[in-house]
């Protein structure tokens, strides 16, 4: 029997890795259902990875055991629940590796440097390093917000196609925080427009007002995350912006590194 491309890859990586091809499909199967963002058959797992069906049977019935996978009363796969402890656990993970990078942030501008996820339509903070000035912005590390009124929104969802944004956006709404808040669909695509074009976000007083926050996106991050600073808008002005937005993307870089590393440390 003719062996398929795609088997020829993983076991190719298998061995050049050292690594587990089994594991390695199982982990792919898992992104697949995640990038789906729903209920998944086997045959669709077996067109878009090119693995057989029998083969994608096995890995499926295996992570159903585990409880990484459940199946559905239709017959179809989503997710399982045991996913959710190693994701709370890889947030909290995340945040640390973030924090030395953002207080880098704060040294260098003086104003409170966050990173924030998006989470399915919404947008939660998983780190923090606040300002050492008495006048500060504040949020909560676990706070979820809409990403429309938001620079790290912005950042986010700026490489979506816009179908998606829309789509998003009908499921949310797009309430105002301010008068200022972006609040129909037309706006805040024209706002990612300007996104991709100035390479950063900006929130000007649209989440609260007297706060301006710019942002931009992590590149090649695992899960789609952004790093900004915020602070009051008198600080935080167009000629700090153009001081404060080269800085913001270098360390958006350098995190990049951390978070796309391969964790191969040197051998024991």
């Amino acid at each position: 029997m003719p062996t398929s491309s795609a088997s020829t890859t993983d076991s190719a990586r298998s061995a050049a890795s050292g690594g587990v091809q089994s594991l390695e499909r199982a982990f792919d199967l898992l992104e697949r259902m995640a990038d789906a963002g729903g209920e998944v058959g086997l045959s669709e797992l077996s067109a878009s990875s090119g693995l057989p069906l029998p083969t994608i049977h096995r890995l499926m019935r295996t992570l159903v055991a585990c409880g990484y996978v459940r199946q559905q009363a239709n017959r179809r796969y989503a997710l399982g629940p045991r996913l959710i402890r190693l994701g709370e656990s890889a947030s909290r993970l995340l945040g640390t590796w973030a924090r030395p990078h953002l207080a880098r942030l704060v040294e260098e501008t003086g104003e409170t440097a966050n990173m924030a996820l998006l989470d399915g339509d919404e947008v939660v903070y998983v780190a923090q390093v606040p300002s050492k000035h008495s006048m500060r912005m504040f949020t909560e590390v676990g706070r979820r917000v809409l990403p429309h009124s938001t620079g790290v929104g912005k950042a986010l969802l700026a490489g979506f196609p816009p179908e998606e944004v829309r789509a998003l956006l009908a499921r949310t709404g797009m309430p105002a925080a301010t008068d200022k808040t972006i609040t129909t669909p037309e706006g805040f695509l024209a706002a990612l427009e300007d996104v991709r074009r100035r390479g950063y976000a900006v929130d000007d007083n649209e989440q609260e007002i007297g706060v301006r926050c710019l942002a931009v996106p992590v590149p090649d991050s695992p899960t789609a995350a952004a790093i900004s600073i915020s602070g009051p808008a008198g600080r935080v002005t167009e000629a700090a912006t153009e001081k404060i937005v080269p800085l913001l993307r270098q360390i958006a870089a350098e995190l990049s590194e951390v978070l796309t590393a391969s964790g191969n440390g040197p051998a024991a």
